[in-house]
C-alpha cells in the first residue's frame, strides 16, 4: 500500500487528489481515491505557491510514516494475551439463559449481601470457563475467562475466591433454585428416581472436619469428600449432597430425596434406583414408610446358605433369555433372568438402637449375563494369578490389594505368619460371575422392565465421569469448606447444563465426549474490527448439527460480532429437530 499525489486537467483546470494504490491477493493491484485537494489555480489564491511541491512533500511524509508502521507491525513482539477467544460455552449459556427463575434467585438471594461484583455472571463465568478449559481458579482467572468471547465485569483473583466461598455457603439453596428452575423450564419425571455416590480427593495429608481419609475410589490414601448425586427418569441431575469423605453412603440417599420432595413440593410416589452399595434395611423401611419404591441390586454372594443351595440347584436352561442382533444381523444372548416374588423379612437399629423388624413384598429377579461372566472370569484370573505370585514369597498382606479376597493370613502357634491360597473363594467367585440378583418392591412391572430401568444407572456413572474427567473436579486445589462446596457446585452446574442440552435439546444424538469436545474447539481468532476467524474444523459432528438446526453460521469460516451476538441471546428450551429461536 502506497500513497501518489494524482493530477488531472479537466474544464476548469487542473485538480489534484491524493490516491493511494492497494494490492489486493485475489483481485490484483487497486486504485481509489484517498482525499480529493482541489484546483491548482484555488490552491495559489490561498497563498500556496508551488501547490504540486507542496503535496508531494505531504504524500512522501505520508509514505514515510506509512513505511515505519508497517516496520513496526513486523518488529511487534506477541502479547501477553492470546488472540484466541473460546466460543463453545455458548450452547451451555443458551441453556443457562431458558432457567430465567434461577437466574433471578441467585440475585435476589446475593443482593443481600451487596457485593461489588455480580455474583451470577460471575458464577456462571466460572462454569464456563470450567467447562471449556478446567483449570485452578487463579489460572482461570488469570489465563481462561479473559479468553470466554463474551467481556465478563473485571473481576480480581480473591473476588473469584470470594464468589466460590459464598455459594458454597448457600449451595443447597443454589441447587434447589437450579432444580426448581429446571421443573418450570424443562419438566422433571421424578416417577424414577437414580441414585450414587463417589467420592473426590485432595492432594494433602492433612484431615480436618470435612475432608476425611475413607475407602476412595482410585483406592488413593488422601483425605476425600462424599458426593451423593440424584437423577430423574430423565437422566437429568436434580440434587446434590456433600459429606465428609468417613461418612457412610447409604443414609445419603435417605437425605436427598427427602430434601428434593420437599423443597420442590414432589408429592407422587419416586421409584428409587441405586445400586447394591445403598441397599440396607433401614433404606428399604424409608421408602416404604414414605409411599415410595425402590429397585436396589444385591449381591449373590451374601445370600444365606440354605439360598446359596438353592441358587445352585437352579437349572439356567429353562430360564428366560433376551436376545440383541450382533454386527451381523444375528441374535445372540444379550441375558437371561428367573424371577420370584414373596414376603421377605428385614431387620435393622433405629436411631434409638431398638429393632425395627418388617416383612416387604417383593420381586427379585436373577439374571445370568455371558458378556459379564467372561469379563468377571478374566478379572478373577488376574487377581489369582497375581495372589499364586505374592505367595510364592510370603508377601506382607498390603501388598495383595484387591487380589487379598482369595488368599488366607494363617498364623501358627508360635509360628511366623503364613499365605495360603483359598480355593474355595476362588471357586465361589468364578460360580457367582455374571450374575446379578435385582430387588424390587414394584411387583407390578415386568422383568424386562426392572432390568431396564437399573441399567440406566450407568447414566449417573457417566455423570461423575464427566465431572471428574472433563470437568477435573479432582484433585481439589481449595482448601476452606466453602470455597470446596462452590467449586463443586461450579461443576454441578456444568454437568446439569450439559445434561440439559445432551437430553432436552440434542435429544440424545451425540455423547457427552463429543458435546464438550464441541465447546473446547469452538474458538475464534480476531482477524480485523468486523471478522473473526472460525477455528472450528469441519468434522465436527455437533458443530455440522447445530448449523442444520440451530444457526446456519456457526460452521462459517468468517463469524461476524453480530453472529456471535445472536448466539449468546439464544435460549434453549426445545428440542433442535423442531427448534424456533426464543
Amino acid at each position: 500500500m502506497r500513497y501518489f499525489l494524482k493530477k488531472t486537467n479537466i474544464k476548469k483546470g487542473e485538480y489534484l487528489q491524493i490516491y493511494i494504490s492497494e494490492y489486493k491477493r485475489d483481485i490484483g493491484s487497486r486504485n481509489r481515491c484517498f482525499k480529493s485537494i482541489g484546483y491548482i489555480s484555488e490552491i495559489k489564491d490561498k497563498g500556496i505557491k508551488d501547490p504540486v511541491a507542496y503535496y508531494q512533500a505531504q504524500v512522501k511524509k505520508m509514505n514515510e510514516e506509512l513505511e515505519e508502521k508497517e516496520s513496526s507491525e513486523k518488529a511487534k513482539k506477541i502479547g501477553n494475551q492470546s488472540p484466541k477467544r473460546y466460543a463453545g460455552y455458548i450452547v451451555l449459556k443458551g441453556i443457562a439463559n431458558s432457567l430465567t427463575f434461577f437466574e433471578k434467585a441467585v440475585r435476589a438471594l446475593s443482593n443481600e449481601r451487596q457485593f461489588q461484583y455480580d455474583v451470577y455472571n460471575l458464577m456462571m463465568a466460572l462454569v464456563y470457563a470450567r467447562a471449556t478449559f478446567p483449570a485452578s481458579k487463579k489460572k482461570t482467572h488469570e489465563h481462561i475467562i479473559p479468553l470466554l468471547f463474551e467481556k465478563v465485569d473485571e473481576s480480581s483473583y480473591s473476588q473469584i475466591l470470594s464468589c466460590c466461598e459464598y455459594i458454597g455457603s448457600e449451595y443447597d439453596k443454589f441447587i434447589s433454585y437450579l432444580t426448581t428452575s429446571i421443573k418450570k423450564t424443562y419438566g422433571i419425571n421424578s416417577s424414577e428416581t437414580y441414585f450414587d455416590c463417589t467420592n473426590f480427593y485432595f492432594e494433602i495429608d492433612k484431615e480436618d472436619e470435612f475432608k476425611k481419609k475413607g475407602p476412595s475410589k482410585e483406592n488413593r490414601n488422601d483425605p476425600i469428600v462424599g458426593m451423593g448425586l440424584l437423577l430423574d427418569k430423565n437422566q437429568i441431575p436434580i440434587g446434590m449432597k456433600l459429606y465428609p469423605g468417613n461418612e457412610s453412603e447409604k443414609p445419603k440417599i435417605r437425605e436427598v430425596i427427602s430434601s428434593l420432595k420437599k423443597e420442590n413440593n414432589i408429592t407422587g410416589r419416586t421409584i428409587q434406583v441405586a445400586d447394591k452399595g445403598l441397599n440396607c434395611a433401614r433404606n428399604i423401611y424409608e421408602a416404604i414408610n414414605k409411599g415410595d419404591g425402590y429397585i436396589f441390586s444385591k449381591s449373590l454372594k451374601k445370600m444365606s446358605d440354605r439360598d446359596i443351595e438353592w441358587f445352585k440347584g437352579l437349572d439356567i436352561s429353562n430360564w428366560d433369555i433376551v436376545y440383541e442382533k450382533d454386527s451381523n444381523g444375528k441374535n445372540i444372548e444379550k441375558y437371561r433372568y428367573y424371577t420370584f416374588t414373596e414376603g421377605f423379612n428385614y431387620s435393622f437399629k433405629n436411631d434409638l438402637g431398638l429393632n425395627v423388624t418388617f416383612t416387604a413384598n417383593e420381586k427379585r429377579i436373577i439374571t445370568y449375563n455371558p458378556k459379564l461372566r467372561m469379563k468377571k472370569i478374566l478379572e478373577i484370573n488376574k487377581m489369582v494369578d497375581k495372589a499364586r505370585n505374592l505367595c510364592l514369597y510370603q508377601a506382607k498382606k498390603d501388598e495383595f490389594g484387591e487380589s487379598s479376597k482369595f488368599v488366607n493370613f494363617v498364623t501358627d502357634s508360635g509360628k511366623k505368619a503364613r499365605v495360603e491360597i483359598d480355593e474355595e473363594a476362588i471357586a465361589e467367585a468364578r460360580m457367582f460371575a455374571g450374575y446379578n440378583m435385582l430387588v424390587t418392591s414394584e411387583t407390578q412391572l415386568s422383568d424386562r422392565t426392572v432390568y431396564n430401568i437399573y441399567h440406566n444407572l450407568w447414566r449417573i456413572e457417566q455423570t461423575f465421569k464427566m465431572m471428574k474427567s472433563y470437568l477435573d473436579a479432582r484433585p481439589v486445589f481449595v482448601s476452606s469448606l466453602n470455597t470446596i462446596k462452590g467449586h463443586f457446585l461450579i461443576c454441578y452446574i456444568g454437568v446439569v447444563l450439559e445434561r440439559l442440552l445432551e437430553f432436552n435439546v440434542l435429544g440424545s444424538s451425540f455423547s457427552f465426549e463429543k458435546i464438550m469436545d464441541f465447546i473446547h474447539d469452538f474458538s475464534l481468532v480476531r482477524m480485523d474490527s468486523k471478522n473473526y476467524i472460525n477455528l472450528l474444523t469441519s468434522n465436527d459432528e455437533v458443530g455440522e448439527f447445530l448449523e442444520k438446526h440451530l444457526s446456519p453460521e456457526i460452521t462459517n469460516y468468517i463469524i461476524t460480532p453480530a453472529n456471535i451476538s445472536n448466539f449468546l441471546k439464544l435460549k434453549l428450551n426445545k428440542r433442535l429437530d423442531g427448534f424456533e429461536s426464543v
